[in-house]
């Protein structure tokens, strides 16, 4: 059982916010500075924030959470909003963009043609809302963030970065020691990705009694190969802030930001942890004095929807929606959906003391099966599903094709949910000219159930034996078109509605 005081929760979701705020005005001006600064606080005019996409988009992912649900919110759906409300082409938004915007769906809108970006800062940036929706349940939080992630960081370095920094602001509700924040972070990324390599090189020049600027310039070497702009090396940043500056508020926030780089970011990751932690009496007066209540949106294609106006319309909204995201007896859809985790942990909001019970510091430390299960994933692949089946596709190689050439990949399909035992049979609708080979038309044995509590080592691993794994060729025409579009049919006996998987081909 883990209860929050109600009013407790609302002032360190709303310092979240603020401190989001004041690090991301503190921080813009300087954005891409490549050498060491020494600025000691603001240095834009007083009596209102600057413009930050950090923020943006995250007032953008509520919607889509207020809208959808959190059930049915997954990456998908979050592409649509990426296609409906936020504007910038820059960077990584702009490949995941352009991607969608030619069918390919999530994860791999953040992998094909996205080399250069899917490393870098866009998603760990934006992770509050996942960590505020899911304060003191991390594992909840790091579901949401990949589904996130991944729209536009595939399953690169950026994901990762995301992962950590939803984990360590969701347990940072219920936990006030940055070193244990970092370990239970830590622990639900893989152990040899470049992010977690660079916070541990913060924490090994601290121990060796290193200044900061010597931690910084051990993170940039070994991050020289990645190049300016990438998520391992800002992420410490903001580590190397908080741990460097005791995670006093000023201190932290201009150490930080003073390692230059993606400077906005790093300064409100900042701000945003510690309001987190100790709320709104961390956040110095004449600062929070400086910008103020407002929201100033930069990224956002408004039209006629409502998006939050200042930092208490965004708390109350994030308020509201609690007792949804909340919701104890939520399980993930299938083994692999965003509320896999924590599942079974009862949560209620009161109005008296916040009450952690001894089950819950182990489930801080559930482990990185979820993450370590990423890796296991083809690079192009994605996962499809209904109200009964699921399933995942994984290409061989980047899904473009030439006329008269071949494409391989797997189809695995499984139960989503119902108890029932199915076979599945498989149709295809193709392109004129195009061609399937293969094993494709139906599954010889039963459908395995995956469930939200299995075995996390074996998270979005859909495979448990070759019977329900579809390997096709396709083969395409004389003809091919600069975007070529195939239907996936999969039937099972009994059931009204079959599923329909999306295929699409670049020419």
């Amino acid at each position: 059982m883990l209860k929050l005081n109600r009013n407790k929760l609302r002032d360190r979701i709303y310092a979240c916010w603020l401190g989001k705020n004041i690090g991301g005005t503190m921080g813009a001006p300087f954005e891409g500075t490549k050498e060491v600064l020494d600025i000691q606080g603001f240095n834009s005019k007083p009596g209102k924030p600057l413009p930050n996409d950090d923020l943006d988009l995250q007032l953008v992912w509520l919607k889509a959470l207020s809208e959808i649900g959190p059930m049915k919110l997954d990456a998908k759906a979050l592409g649509e909003y990426w296609l409906s409300y936020i504007g910038p082409p820059w960077n990584e938004y702009g490949a995941c963009k352009a991607n969608m915007r030619m069918g390919i769906v999530p994860p791999m809108s953040g992998e094909l043609s996205n080399t250069d970006w899917k490393h870098s800062n866009g998603a760990w940036i934006r992770t509050e809302i996942w960590a505020c929706t899911h304060p003191g349940l991390p594992e909840k939080a790091i579901r949401f963030a990949f589904e996130d992630a991944c729209v536009d960081h595939g399953y690169g370095e950026g994901t990762y970065a995301a992962i950590f920094v939803a984990a360590l602001q969701s347990a940072a509700f219920i936990v006030s020691d940055f070193d244990q924040l970092v370990d239970i972070a830590l622990s639900k990324i893989p152990e040899d990705c470049r992010v977690a390599k660079s916070v541990r090189i913060v924490y090994d020049c601290f121990e060796k009694g290193l200044d900061w600027k010597q931690a910084r310039e051990a993170v940039v070497a070994d991050s020289a190969d990645l190049g300016w702009f990438q998520a391992p090396a800002n992420v410490a940043f903001a580590v190397l802030g908080m741990k460097y500056g005791g995670c006093d508020f000023k201190k932290s926030m201009i150490t930080a930001i003073n390692c230059g780089d993606d400077t906005d970011c790093t300064g409100a990751t900042v701000g945003a942890t510690l309001g987190i932690m100790f709320g709104t009496s961390a956040i110095p007066d004449e600062w929070r004095a400086y910008i103020g209540d407002e929201i100033v949106t930069i990224s956002i294609i408004k039209g006629s929807a409502f998006f939050p106006e200042s930092c208490t319309q965004l708390t109350d909204l994030v308020m509201d929606i609690l007792p949804v995201t909340l919701y104890p007896g939520m399980i993930a859809k299938g083994d692999n959906g965003p509320f896999a985790g924590h599942g079974h942990l009862a949560m209620t909001l009161t109005d008296g003391d916040d009450e952690i019970s001894d089950e819950f510091t182990p489930e801080l430390y559930k482990g990185r099966g979820f993450a370590n299960s990423l890796k296991k994933r083809a690079q192009y692949s994605y996962k499809v599903e209904n109200e009964i089946l699921s399933a995942f596709v994984e290409f061989e190689s980047e899904p473009v094709i030439a006329p008269q050439q071949e494409i391989r990949l797997k189809v695995s399909v499984t139960q989503s949910n119902c108890s029932s035992y199915r076979r599945a049979a498989l149709r295809w609708y193709l392109p004129e000219g195009f061609a399937v080979s293969g094993k494709s038309n139906l599954f010889s044995k039963w459908m395995p159930r995956f469930y939200a509590d299995d075995d996390p080592e074996n998270m979005l691993n859909v495979r448990r034996d070759d019977a329900n794994c579809a390997e096709v060729t396709i083969t395409a025409g004389e003809r091919v078109e600069p975007v070529n579009r195939l239907i996936l049919e999969i039937n099972t006996p009994g059931q009204c509605q079959p599923l329909l998987v999306p295929v699409t081909l670049l020419g």
